[in-house]
């Protein structure tokens, strides 16, 4: 399971635009807990910890415990808004989950054992075609990341969903096919054809020498001398 972030709040009693964008200027990020059949609750955040929070990765596949005054809300991050030039943090939705709760969330591949990979030994390359697998699961059992074994793979093999082990009461979205998470691809080879194109250029540069050109000068210049004495 993924570890819980714990964040520090304060409850809005105000709400509306001129007053998010006041909080803004204050370094605050307003930001609303939905969700559960409850009423939501409005609220703000220290601008500089949710940055160090929403920069941190896999922010939106953890579980969020949010303390505001005496009161603790277990959250998910799902809805983040940033603004279009400086991408600053404009708003958050946090979704309020109970242990029974079950989300669709994607979750980071994590890739191990690449040192006892046969393939990569071969000179061959880890192609990743999906770097994060969408899930559905309890809030209880998020994990933090999926872990793809890259151990005895060799040049041509594939690590399919199946290859991965899911706990209990956790399923990929997608079902109607055992998709693909990374193949080892061959090597890339280089042309021999530029080797040789090249060693023809220099031949023919080698012909031409300025040592050729002076012999081949003077040559012209006895001819014609002999010439003109004739």
């Amino acid at each position: 399971m993924s570890e819980i972030v714990q964040i520090e709040a304060k409850k809005r009693d105000l709400v509306g635009t001129g007053i998010s964008r006041e909080l803004r200027g204050n370094q605050m990020i307003p930001c609303i807990i939905y969700g559960d059949k409850k009423d939501p609750v409005p609220i703000q955040v220290d601008e500089k910890k949710l940055r160090a929070q929403v920069n941190d990765a896999g922010f939106f596949s953890k579980q969020c415990e949010i303390k505001v005054d005496d009161s603790v809300y277990k959250v998910l991050p799902k809805d983040l808004q940033l603004h279009p030039v400086n991408e600053k943090i404009l708003h958050i939705d946090f979704l309020r989950v109970g242990q029974n709760t079950t989300v669709t969330l994607f979750v980071p591949v994590k890739f191990i054992n690449e040192n006892s990979c046969e393939g990569l030994k071969q000179g061959g390359v880890l192609n990743i075609v999906r770097h994060e697998v969408e899930i559905k699961t309890l809030v209880s059992k998020i994990p933090e990341f999926l872990e793809a074994n890259l151990d005895g793979l060799e040049i041509g093999d594939n690590i399919h969903i199946s290859s991965i082990e899911l706990a209990e009461g956790v399923s990929p979205t997608i079902t109607d096919r055992d998709f693909t998470i990374a193949t080892v691809a061959p090597p890339t080879v280089m042309k021999v054809e530029e080797t040789a194109s090249e060693e023809t250029t220099t031949d023919e540069a080698s012909e031409d020498s300025p040592e050729k050109v002076a012999d081949k000068e003077g040559e012209k210049k006895e001819n014609n001398s002999e010439d003109k004495s004739k």
